[in-house]
């Protein structure tokens, strides 16, 4: 009888695992394809659903296909989405509303949108922290912050080198890896 109530719990705790392993998969994941190596990123809809949208929509045009990180900042962030190897801005769509007040922070290894000083002006750049930005978080109509849509949950390790290019100016751009660090692909994998 002990035998068989132990097994029934193995089963009932193996069944949660599944059960949580099932539901967490259900979260779209993409994979960002670079020069430097690849990157898988989770993406959390039901807590920035215009963001996820509209970032899964430039994935399925493959607008982001052939375009750069433009901007590095070691010990902050890396930025890209928007430009191709010319530093020519690829073409968008509507600004998107910034959904910055969603309760995410800006941890390292979250994925966000970037803007201009305009709140809701989020198109197609996006960056990813190397460290924890809690400055750049919702902290009221003052400070609204960028939106977090998303973590790295594979190729911290891809991120980190990103991070150690170095960095130049180029045309009237700050912040430009000397070589080109070239954003292949990005393909949503579930």
């Amino acid at each position: 009888m002990k035998k068989v109530l132990i097994g029934m719990c193995l089963l009932i705790v193996l069944n949660g695992i599944n059960l949580f392993a099932a539901k967490k998969s259900l979260l779209p994941v993409v994979e960002i394809k670079t020069s430097m190596g690849n990157m898988k990123v989770e993406l959390y809809p039901s807590k920035a659903p215009l963001t996820v949208k509209n970032f899964l929509m430039y994935v399925k045009k493959k607008s982001y296909n052939g375009t750069i990180f433009h901007r590095v900042i070691s010990g902050f962030m890396i930025q890209g989405g928007g430009f191709d190897e010319n530093l020519d801005k690829t073409a968008t769509e509507a600004a998107i509303k910034n959904e910055a007040d969603n309760g995410l922070s800006n941890k390292r290894g979250t994925i966000s949108m970037a803007r201009t000083n305009a709140i809701h002006s989020a198109t197609n750049q996006f960056f990813i922290n190397l460290k924890d930005n809690s400055n750049l978080d919702h902290q009221g109509k003052r400070n609204f912050g960028y939106c977090v849509f998303g973590k790295v949950i594979e190729g911290m390790d891809v991120l980190d080198k990103i991070a150690k290019v170095k960095i130049t100016r180029k045309k009237h751009y700050r912040d430009v890896p000397q070589k080109t660090v070239l954003i292949k692909e990005i393909v949503r994998v579930n």
